[in-house]
């Protein structure tokens, strides 16, 4: 998380709310008009039902307080505006914290389909539907009370969880594939992968997942299924930091992907 963003958040102002261009709310309501008709029959039912609680504009950006109203109600959660990229102790304090980072930045056109770091869009339509739910909010919280003691080694493996659970989770119902992540759900190319039949997909074991390597820069290889939404609940009250020393010693599996310096040669 180091890195440099080429991207500036806004700054909300003392009554929390953020000015907002024409054009970027343009974007936003481009992305999110196009985001629902892709999700339609694939996005979960815990997801459809928090999009309906949150209720988001079509046509303009949400202020966040508005979002955070709807959290605090359902789940005691609400969002924090963050910079374009943070610490992964600030995340995880956020997260300790009932508190779920949105950098207040949306995309530029030239990135329209795709950027690598998480914009508004992505973190309220993706993430925040999840959140008004009770398993999932507090598998989130659990997670980040968990991270915020981790040392920087064991961060590493427990990223790998965050990776395939609430960025790229999938469930199974009724044996069709039903998304949960919102990296999934605020992406059209990864959630009509998902469906293409060219990814794994196997059911989720959570030392198999903290020893399995990601790349955030290309379609997911592999995808990790649930039962249901109350299986996070279950792994949330599991020994987690048991399991990453398990998978320490079992060691990491061998990337689905090529390694990034192969691939620019």
């Amino acid at each position: 998380m180091s890195k440099v963003s080429q991207y500036i958040s806004k700054e909300p102002d003392e009554n929390g709310f953020i000015n907002w261009s024409d054009e970027e709310n343009a974007i936003w309501s481009e992305l999110i008009t196009r985001q629902l008709k892709c999700i339609e029959g694939k996005a979960c039912d815990e997801y459809m039902a928090g999009l309906k609680l949150l209720n988001l504009p079509t046509d303009k950006i949400p202020q966040l307080e508005d979002v955070s109203k709807v959290l605090r109600e359902s789940t005691g959660w609400q969002c924090e505006p963050v910079p374009a990229l943070i610490s992964f102790d600030k995340f995880f304090e956020l997260l300790a914290n009932k508190k779920f980072p949105v950098a207040t930045f949306i995309r530029s056109r030239e990135e329209f389909d795709y950027l690598k770091e998480p914009d508004i869009f992505h973190e309220i339509f993706g993430h925040c539907g999840m959140l008004t739910n009770k398993s999932f909010a507090d598998f989130t919280h659990k997670y980040g009370q968990i991270g915020l003691q981790a040392n920087k080694k064991d961060r590493v493996y427990l990223a790998r969880l965050y990776w395939f659970t609430i960025e790229f989770g999938l469930m199974m119902v009724n044996d069709q594939i039903r998304i949960y992540g919102g990296g999934v759900l605020s992406s059209p190319g990864e959630t009509q992968y998902v469906y293409s039949g060219e990814a794994k997909i196997v059911p989720l074991e959570v030392v198999n997942v903290l020893r399995t390597p990601y790349r955030i820069d290309i379609m997911q290889p592999i995808y990790h299924t649930i039962n249901s939404i109350d299986d996070l609940f279950d792994i949330s009250n599991m020994d987690l930091m048991s399991l990453v020393e398990k998978a320490k010693a079992l060691g990491l599996h061998k990337p689905l992907f090529e390694p990034k310096e192969k691939l620019a040669s």
